[in-house]
């Protein structure tokens, strides 16, 4: 796991905010989430990562998002998700206790894509290790944004992401121009309020 945690450092940036994980919350994520995840985050806390391009995050702070995105959709009853990990624009990387890292939320354009496999006790910890690798720089920049916009606007705090003002559901633009501080929970539940959440697929790419 250090071999992997170094590689995810490489590839996307040294660690900022930390804040150090508490017991109660590895308690309450035992055998909901991988062992993996929880040694990170007794190791490293909940914190970002290359400037703020990437967090890893306390699931319990995102269940009212992770509620109103996924209630009502084809999502409610496929499994249980719990939110780990953000990008700095909102996109949202969620854990199934039974699918492991099968649902991704790109909030800003109401998608997800979806892995509906499950996954056996066994096979969760190499599926986090998968997880951690399957991320850099480039796939975190939502439109080769996050330079420039960090530039303008400083960087971001734990309880912040970089949001379009308007929301692009609703005719803004993504464009520098439009991007703005926001606070996390207040602009993801907005948005997931403003359409339905769709599923990508192949005429999307």
């Amino acid at each position: 796991m250090d071999d992997v945690y170094s590689m995810l450092l490489e590839d996307i940036g040294v660690p900022m905010y930390r804040q150090e994980v508490p017991p109660s919350s590895i308690s309450r994520y035992q055998g909901l989430l991988p062992d993996a995840l929880l040694q990170l985050w007794a190791e490293h806390g909940w914190c970002g990562y290359g400037e703020g391009l990437f967090w890893m995050v306390n699931p319990q702070e995102y269940d009212s998002v992770t509620a109103s995105w996924i209630q009502g959709s084809p999502l409610e009853k496929t499994d249980i998700y719990h939110v780990i990990a953000r990008s700095a624009f909102g996109d949202l990387y969620l854990w199934g206790e039974n699918s492991g890292p099968s649902l991704c939320i790109f909030s800003n354009v109401s998608r997800y894509t979806y892995d509906p496999a499950e996954r056996s006790p066994k096979a969760m910890g190499r599926a986090f290790q998968s997880f951690l690798l399957s991320f850099d720089r480039d796939y975190l920049d939502f439109n080769e944004l996050f330079s420039k916009t960090k530039e303008k606007l400083g960087i971001l705090s734990p309880d912040e992401i970089y949001g379009f003002v308007p929301a692009l559901q609703i005719g803004g633009a993504a464009k520098i121009e439009h991007v703005e501080k926001v606070k996390i929970t207040e602009h993801l539940i907005l948005l997931s309020q403003l359409g339905q959440l769709h599923q990508y697929t192949l005429s999307d790419i």
